[in-house]
């Protein structure tokens, strides 16, 4: 058995944001107004926590390549063009470039992902909608 050379995770990182679009909060609310979809890939214990951008598409991260991919018989219709512009969403930023190279290599060639995640979103003061409002 060859073992394959190890990477951190800061390497594999890196390599993944050299392969997606990354998003400021604000260029991320300007791209939706162009027709870019939002998906948030945070527990739902976060979302119900701290809100949720208004419009984006929720998917628990392990099911992410699944709605997205059109082949795979669970697809959701709101993210499975592989045309669209799609911004994955964690908490502060960092699996979501995963997540979003991910998409890269099933053939989602505009996939991105949000710098800062949520947080960075919320605390720009872009729009969040709570359970409780």
């Amino acid at each position: 058995m060859v073992e394959a050379s190890a990477k951190t995770i800061a390497e594999v990182l890196a390599a993944a944001r050299a392969r997606i679009a990354r998003y400021s909060p604000e260029a991320a609310f300007a791209a939706t107004r162009q027709g870019a979809v939002l998906i948030d890939t945070r527990s739902s214990g976060d979302v119900d926590g701290e809100g949720r951008i208004p419009g984006s598409v929720y998917f628990h991260r392990n099911v992410l390549e699944w709605r997205c991919d059109p082949s795979s018989g669970h697809a959701d219709p709101r993210v499975s063009d592989r045309n669209a512009r799609l911004i994955v969403i964690c908490n502060d930023g960092y699996s979501s470039s995963l997540a979003a190279a991910s998409l890269v290599d099933l053939g989602f060639s505009k996939a991105g992902d949000l710098e800062g995640g949520f947080r960075a979103w919320a605390k720009a003061g872009l729009p969040v909608e709570r359970a409780d409002d």
